[in-house]
């Protein structure tokens, strides 16, 4: 019991340690929400526009823009505790995880998605919350399985969101994106 104590606290103290980098990422895709907001959100022509050259531009740059400041709260709160637990991983290891989601979900959205702008970092979100889930499968230990409950009790409906519900939703971006998120545990 003291050894599961002792490795349950040291998980706490990891998780702890990468809260102000987390709040930082956040506080930055804010940052970039009020200068889109300055500017009318002109800068969402960034996003992904599917099968379109210039819409290639948008892989790297969507899970930087929002739609206002409602969507991006939507994904702050589950995105900080997400990225506070991948960042568990050590910085090196949350790169290729993020570049990872990033660029597979960002090219299947550019392949597949349908004809609108996809921004957001939902397909972030979904890939996290992917990646957290199929690594605690692979890896168990006390702090992944910690970690996948967590997800899975807090996080759970955000599984419903790769079924499309509304037109403005980007429900493919969600499923790439956890599909990304899986993915990435083969290989960060």
């Amino acid at each position: 019991m003291e050894n599961f104590l002792a490795q349950l606290q040291a998980a706490i103290n990891l998780v702890k340690e990468n809260i102000p980098m987390a709040l930082m990422l956040v506080g930055m895709l804010w940052a970039i929400l009020f200068v889109n907001w300055l500017i009318g959100y002109r800068l969402n022509l960034l996003g992904i526009y599917p099968r379109h050259l210039f819409g290639l531009i948008g892989i790297p740059l969507h899970p930087f823009l929002h739609g206002g400041f409602n969507h991006l709260f939507f994904n702050s709160i589950p995105l900080f505790v997400l990225l506070t637990f991948i960042l568990t991983g050590g910085l090196t290891h949350f790169i290729c995880v993020t570049a990872s989601i990033v660029l597979l979900s960002g090219g299947a959205i550019w392949l597949l998605g349908r004809r609108a702008i996809h921004i957001g970092a939902s397909d972030l979100v979904m890939g996290y919350w992917g990646y957290l889930l199929v690594y605690a499968y692979k890896n168990p230990s006390i702090l992944t399985a910690i970690l996948a409950l967590v997800c899975v009790y807090y996080f759970g409906g955000l599984l419903l969101s790769i079924f499309p519900n509304e037109e403005k939703v980007s429900w493919e971006g969600h499923l790439f994106g956890l599909l990304a998120g899986m993915s990435a545990t083969y290989f960060c």
